[in-house]
């Protein structure tokens, strides 16, 4: 795509998440757009976010199910910036102007210490990079007319992103690593609405490990900008544990783990 096409529709998404309007025609639709072009789209609204006063703090992986690769035809995850005006840390309540259709999902965050500048690094050398790890919640939502979409739509709308909510921070000790290292393999997590379970859902669901997780971000970001790696104090939310559930104003969600020294969070939608 050339430069004026990527801008005009950075524009338009950019227009839709700030008013709450709905985008009529997915970009994959136009001739030409694929991941390449729909990561110029994200660099251009990170752009656009930025000079409206947000600062991009960290990144959302998308996609983390090896399982829908060959059948999407993607080599690895897909990713998107989160913002300082997006992730919140310890919130019980929260309210979103400018919703459409609102799914919330479990996932692990991870907070770096170190910048992580090589490829294919193991699960293990991820997990020396952060500082600490949180249970917490993506809520996501969608600007098209339905939640039907191609995975370039997906980088091109925000990843879809809509907020972050942060858990209780446990710091990473280094002698911790081995141990955790298996429980990210092993650990379950129920998440339930207005009391009642929704799901069940495993750290497998993330590429067997939001650590190995971590650590194929790392790799798929330096492949497609090798100057803009996962960088210290950035916050990295690791994939849905479960499917996402539509949610909306007065839901009460909570979410426990099991396996991991992490407490439940509880977080309410007004």
């Amino acid at each position: 795509m050339e430069h004026r096409e990527v801008e005009a529709l950075a524009r338009q998404l950019f227009s839709a998440y700030e008013t709450g309007q709905r985008v009529s025609h997915l970009p994959s639709a136009r001739s030409g757009f694929d991941l390449d072009a729909a990561y110029q789209v994200e660099a251009e609204l990170k752009r656009l976010r930025e000079a409206s006063g947000a600062k991009a703090v960290g990144r959302k992986a998308g996609y983390a199910n090896k399982a829908i690769w060959r059948a999407l035809k993607l080599e690895t995850l897909l990713w998107a910036h989160m913002y300082d005006d997006t992730v919140h840390y310890n919130a019980t309540a929260l309210s979103l102007p400018h919703r459409r259709s609102l799914k919330i999902e479990p996932e692990i965050m991870f907070g770096l210490k170190h910048a992580i500048t090589a490829e294919h690094i193991s699960a293990t050398a991820a997990l020396e990079s952060t500082d600490w790890l949180a249970i917490g919640y993506e809520l996501i939502d969608c600007p098209y007319p339905t939640w039907k979409f191609q995975p370039s739509d997906f980088v091109a709308a925000l990843g879809l992103h809509a907020a972050l909510v942060v858990g209780e921070r446990v710091p990473v000790r280094p002698d911790w690593i081995p141990t955790l290292l298996e429980e990210l393999r092993r650990f379950k997590v129920r998440i339930s609405k207005n009391g009642e379970l929704a799901e069940e859902g495993s750290g497998k669901n993330v590429l067997g490990s939001p650590a190995s997780c971590l650590a194929e971000l790392g790799t798929a970001v330096l492949r497609r900008f090798p100057n803009e790696p996962l960088s210290a104090g950035e916050v990295i939310s690791s994939g849905s544990l479960t499917a996402g559930h539509p949610t909306d104003a007065g839901d009460r969600w909570t979410v426990e783990v099991d396996g991991l020294p992490l407490p439940p969070l509880t977080l309410r939608l007004d």
